[in-house]
């Protein structure tokens, strides 16, 4: 089984800015989140055997936290989404284009300078097809649309509903991997504000 966890809290998701490959460290609640979530999977008798992350800094320290121990391999596939010049942006004043593009990620392509979302399931897509062949319980740390972007690679026929789907930190999925390929993901925890 493959679980796919969203980093927990940092400074700029509490400041509503929009945060993409700038590398900040989870903040106090971020690794709050992070354990509660560790606790909630070990609650369920989830026992790691391999773990991945994006090389950003809070989904590594989400990594050692859930999984404290394990070696993190991280991989460049699980980085978030380049938001090119609209990284940092304060998300409570955004700009025109990206509110159309977050409002209907669908219709909407991305803004000129931003990483299209068919590349971010692209390089999300290639890093499952990786995971394939590995055997028993792996966690993988990522952020939320690269994430998404998991989650619409396993899901084609979801037509592309996971763009619009809130995912909060530390928010986990679950998906089986067989012969036969991918099952459905299924969302396993909310958000840390809710577990």
């Amino acid at each position: 089984m493959i679980y796919i966890i969203r980093h927990g809290q940092t400074e700029l998701n509490n400041r509503q800015a929009l945060q993409g490959r700038s590398d900040h460290p989870l903040n106090a609640q971020g690794i709050a989140q992070a354990k509660a979530a560790a606790s909630r999977l070990r609650e369920r008798g989830i026992i790691f055997d391999r773990v991945f992350s994006s090389p950003l800094i809070r989904a590594v320290q989400t990594a050692r936290i859930v999984a404290p121990g394990f070696w993190v391999e991280t991989d460049e596939r699980l980085i978030e989404m380049d938001y090119g010049p609209y990284e940092g942006m304060d998300l409570n004043a955004p700009a025109p284009e990206v509110i159309a593009f977050f409002g209907d990620f669908i219709h909407n392509p991305a803004p000129e300078g931003m990483e299209p979302l068919a590349d971010v399931v692209a390089r999300t897509g290639a890093f499952m097809e990786m995971l394939r062949t590995c055997k028993g319980n792996v966690l993988v740390s990522t952020h939320a649309i690269a994430m998404k972007g998991i989650l619409e690679y396993l899901a084609p026929d979801s037509n592309g509903s996971y763009w619009s789907k809130y995912i909060g930190n530390c928010a986990v999925y679950a998906v089986a991997c067989g012969d036969d390929g991918y099952a459905v993901p299924i969302e396993l925890l909310k958000s840390g504000d809710q577990i």
